[in-house]
């Protein structure tokens, strides 16, 4: 039985590599170490021991000394060149997979350079097509207590889960400071949510009470409706190690998802690809075939 892969994508502050390092910790203490990887280039300083670290691979500051990019362009050039190496990072990966249960992928802050670059989707597609997958969508839950906010959280999860088409877990992050209930209530009952954004529109009408702001808010709340009756939400503590159990058991689950829905949905796109492949190659000698004849001729 393969490990099952992890990948942690969330905004800037969510806690991705705090949340990751308690993953750490709590397998640590159940006696299942995990490996580690870390995609971040520009983080300083890591509160884990990772067994790859593209810090060792490519150096942030000095790509963006030479290419001349800010911040941003940085980070992104700096995964590019990393994913041009990647299937050796991939062969590492595999060696390990039969005698570990977990791996464990830290990625960027800046969640669009991994979500939406090509270097991020190659990344995530190799894993993939060799592992068990799932990808954890960490939230600042104290930050989306605003109906607005968790309006735009969710919508960048729906964007996240089907760009992937990988298993995908919901994890409510700082609970210690801000509980997840709330979250949990306004994505099962659709009339709570309406509740809460008619007493927000009241407090601040630029936060959507009324208007077009109001019925943008409304349209997509009922459009995502049908997205949070398949979605896997736990809530979790980075700091004090809440909900670590009920994450893994939410993993778990999302493993047999791969299993049945993914897997087959991979092996069927790479036998089209290979028919494709060999109807090229077939067309190709044909043409050659033609060309040697008519030389002969």
């Amino acid at each position: 039985k393969k490990s099952v892969c992890v990948i942690c994508i969330g905004m800037a502050g969510s806690g991705k590599t705090t949340f990751v390092q308690r993953l750490n910790s709590y397998l640590h203490t159940i006696k299942k170490p995990p490996y580690i990887v870390n995609l971040d280039p520009a983080v300083a300083k890591l509160p884990f021991q990772a067994n790859i670290d593209i810090r060792d691979t490519v150096d942030y500051k000095e790509v963006m000394k030479q290419y001349r990019l800010g911040p941003n362009g940085g980070i992104l050039t700096a995964l590019n060149l990393f994913t041009t190496k990647f299937d050796q990072v991939l062969n590492y990966i595999e060696k390990r997979a039969d005698s570990l249960d977990h791996i464990l992928v830290d990625t960027p802050g800046q969640i669009e350079i991994f979500t939406w670059s090509a270097s991020g989707a190659i990344i995530t597609d190799a894993i993939a097509s060799s592992l068990p997958t799932v990808v954890a969508y960490v939230i600042d839950t104290p930050r989306t207590t605003a109906p607005a906010t968790f309006m735009s959280n969710m919508l960048y999860a729906c964007s996240i889960l089907y760009k992937t088409r990988l298993p995908f877990i919901l994890v409510f992050n700082k609970t210690d400071v801000q509980p997840h209930e709330f979250a949990l209530e306004w994505m099962q009952d659709f009339e709570k949510f309406q509740e809460a954004l008619m007493s927000k529109s009241q407090e601040n009408e630029t936060e959507g009470g009324s208007g077009y702001m109001s019925s943008l808010m409304n349209s997509m709340s009922l459009v995502l409706d049908e997205f949070y009756k398949n979605l896997r939400a736990v809530g979790c503590s980075a700091m004090t190690g809440f909900g670590m159990k009920e994450f893994f058991e939410a993993v778990d689950e999302a493993r047999e998802e791969y299993e049945t829905d993914y897997r087959p949905e991979l092996l069927k796109r790479q036998e089209e690809r290979q028919k494709l492949k060999a109807s090229k190659q077939a067309e190709e000698l044909s043409k050659l075939m033609k060309d040697v004849k008519v030389t002969n001729s």
